[in-house]
């Protein structure tokens, strides 16, 4: 043949049929094999021609008997089963919080913090207004009683509280405030009595609006000098009835020149004036000299 006209071809060919032989007689050997028709599976049921029966004899044609008795049992009438309405249940607002309850819950913090605010500050502007008002009714009540002690010293030195003067300040031998003395006087002169000009240098006397009738004079012990100031209380008669001697202006205060000049002063003797003051004040003033 054309087709083998070489070693190999023939080799191939042969190997080729070869093989082909034995894989055909392999499927003829081990091919699968079934029964025609094929064996049935299940279970073989007895022959019979009812629903019931009994004994061991088996017919081979229908048994003659009596028509089996129905008995209709009562069938219950089922109502239709109606398809229930399933209500979904609510949630708690508790556990569950929308987006509009937790708005909700803030406005109402607010206005709550809100509402303390406000009476918190009213609170405060109420406690406020107490303390001035109490702070105002204590400087009236102080003003009120500077007015009437201010009054009441007005009244006790003949309403020096009304004087247009500027100056402040007491000055005086007396009990009451104020500043005794003349107007016209010296601000530097010892005594409160008697007409301006009285000087410290010599004897001098004053009585307001009385004048001097009688005077008088014992002299010292113990030959020493200086100025001795005596007040004196004159009555309506003249007579003066008290001396004090070393009051304001006195140079000297040895016993041995106040004792004569007291006696001095008792000395002296005023017109008598009905209208005067029962006691009037005035002054003696004793210039005692070395050698008298």
């Amino acid at each position: 043949m054309s087709f083998l006209d070489t070693r190999h071809k023939k080799k191939s060919f042969t190997l080729t049929t070869l093989l082909l032989s034995g894989l055909l007689l392999l499927l003829f050997y081990i091919g699968l094999t079934y029964l025609d028709p094929p064996i049935e599976n299940g279970i073989a049921v007895n022959f019979g021609t009812m629903d019931f029966g009994s004994g061991e004899v088996q017919p081979k044609e229908k048994v003659k008997s009596e028509p089996k008795e129905v008995v209709s049992e009562p069938v219950e009438q089922v109502e239709p089963v109606k398809p229930q309405e399933v209500v979904a249940e609510e949630a708690p607002v508790e556990k569950v919080l929308t987006s509009n309850d937790e708005e909700s819950i803030k406005i109402k913090q607010q206005q709550e913090a809100k509402r303390k605010a406000d009476e918190a500050a009213e609170k405060a502007k109420v406690e406020a207004e107490r303390i001035a008002k109490e702070k105002r009714d204590a400087e009236e009540k102080q003003r009120q009683e500077q007015e009437a002690k201010k009054k009441n010293i007005d009244a006790l030195i003949g309403g020096i509280g009304k004087s247009d003067g500027t100056s402040t300040g007491s000055e005086g031998d007396d009990n009451k405030p104020g500043d005794k003395g003349n107007p016209d006087g010296d601000p530097y002169a010892p005594t409160y009595y008697g007409a301006p000009g009285v000087g410290n240098g010599g004897s001098g006397y004053g009585l307001s609006g009385r004048t001097l009738s009688n005077q008088g004079k014992v002299s010292q012990e113990c030959n020493e000098e200086g100025v001795v100031w005596v007040r004196i209380t004159v009555d309506r008669s003249g007579k003066v009835i008290k001396a004090e001697p070393g009051v304001k202006g006195t140079t000297n205060n040895s016993p041995c020149l106040l004792e004569p000049a007291r006696k001095t002063a008792l000395l002296y003797k005023w017109n008598s004036d009905s209208k005067a003051p029962a006691q009037q004040i005035g002054f003696v003033v004793i210039n005692f000299k070395l050698g008298q």
